[in-house]
């Protein structure tokens, strides 16, 4: 059984850009021109090349790019059992634009069983090896409350789940179940990706999501109890992370706000092994609050945005590292970009190349800062 975990020192948070062949394939199955053995042939070939890619960049950990979902979170949500896909009126609010209308309709009791990622994942297991580990990312628990608890969803979530206490350990236990199957598949990380919390600390587009009067230290509360909750008995050598944004959609964002409001309940007191930071402009504040990273769980910077096709300079980036290393021991630390490539289909605004580009640089700056160390 390999034994390698993420986060390494040198890393990367997961989605990358779709090739042109799988977005052409993904549009004739979608317009009922070809049927799903073919789209899923295409994925896993594009999987198959990314890999290729991965491996040859000298990066230990391996993902499938996200590359069979439509968005980053909504295809794990409508993998759950008594859980529909819906389209809204509006979607979400980002800096100038509106993204895709799409979401998630409750219709009976939520469970975990057979949930479609366990195949995704023992098609990309048979490609670890011994210097990689094969990573799975999904939405946190908490992304899946928040999306089931907006505005326009909740009143329909009320009609099956009128206790919000139910619906929260139901949710849990679905996660719990897809994490024992993922285990079983030989699954030993996983991601949570979890933009409530970059959410929450911008009042603004807090209350478009959900609505007025809503209490910050409440919601943090009820995220991370759910998200320890689904945590709950998990394999003493499975490895679940935490990746935390404000938004990453066609190169724009979605929140504002520093980590200082919400760092006492979600580094301090969930229950994950290694926390993913957006990092990569002022919106994120400064480090200060890495200080509530505690007991041995590491912090993963990311310094290098996905947004931009702009190398970043290695001089200034080290610095950052040194500067964040004043609230954190430098050997909890990592280095990554701020988020996936491509949280959906459409991708930021770079080419594939610069996608490596960024790659190439995180791993230059990581070995400069730690040497050879993984």
């Amino acid at each position: 059984m390999n034994t390698l975990h993420a986060p390494f020192r040198y890393d990367y948070v997961g989605s990358f850009l779709r090739p042109a062949s799988l977005l052409k394939a993904r549009e004739d199955f979608e317009a009922g021109l070809i049927p799903q053995d073919e789209l899923t042939s295409e994925e896993d070939k594009c999987i198959r090349d990314l890999v290729l890619k991965l491996k040859e960049l000298g990066y230990h950990v391996i993902t499938d790019g996200e590359f069979r979902r439509h968005s980053w979170h909504l295809d794990f949500m409508w993998g759950l059992n008594g859980v529909e896909r819906i389209e809204l009126d509006h979607g979400y609010y980002f800096h100038g634009l509106e993204t895709y209308h799409t979401s998630v309709n409750v219709i009976s009791e939520i469970t975990g069983e057979n949930h479609p990622f366990i195949k995704h994942f023992q098609y990309l297991k048979q490609f670890e090896d011994e210097n990689t580990v094969a990573k799975q990312t999904m939405p946190a628990p908490a992304q899946m409350l928040s999306e089931l608890q907006r505005a326009d969803n909740i009143e329909t979530t009320r009609r099956i789940y009128p206790d919000l206490e139910k619906l929260i350990h139901d949710i849990a236990k679905a996660y719990r179940t897809v994490i024992r199957e993922l285990y079983d598949a030989g699954c030993r990380n996983i991601q949570f990706d979890d933009c409530t919390w970059g959410m929450i600390v911008d009042s603004g587009y807090w209350e478009k999501k959900v609505g007025k009067g809503v209490s910050i230290n409440e919601e943090a509360e009820k995220f991370i109890r759910i998200n320890n909750l689904a945590l709950e008995g998990k394999p003493e050598d499975m490895v679940i992370n935490t990746h935390v944004c404000r938004g990453n959609y066609q190169s724009t964002y979605a929140a504002s706000g520093a980590y200082d409001p919400i760092a006492p309940y979600l580094f301090r007191k969930e229950n994950a092994n290694a926390f993913y930071l957006e990092y990569d402009d002022k919106r994120s504040g400064g480090f200060e609050p890495l200080r509530y990273v505690t007991g041995d769980k590491k912090a993963v910077l990311g310094l290098i945005t996905t947004k931009s096709p702009a190398l970043e300079n290695k001089d200034t980036v080290i610095a950052r590292i040194h500067e964040a290393e004043k609230y954190i021991p430098l050997e909890r630390l990592c280095l990554s970009p701020q988020c996936g490539f491509s949280s959906n289909a459409i991708g930021n605004k770079l080419t594939a190349e610069e996608q490596w580009n960024k790659l190439r640089l995180v791993k230059e700056i990581a070995e400069q800062v730690w040497g050879s160390s993984l």
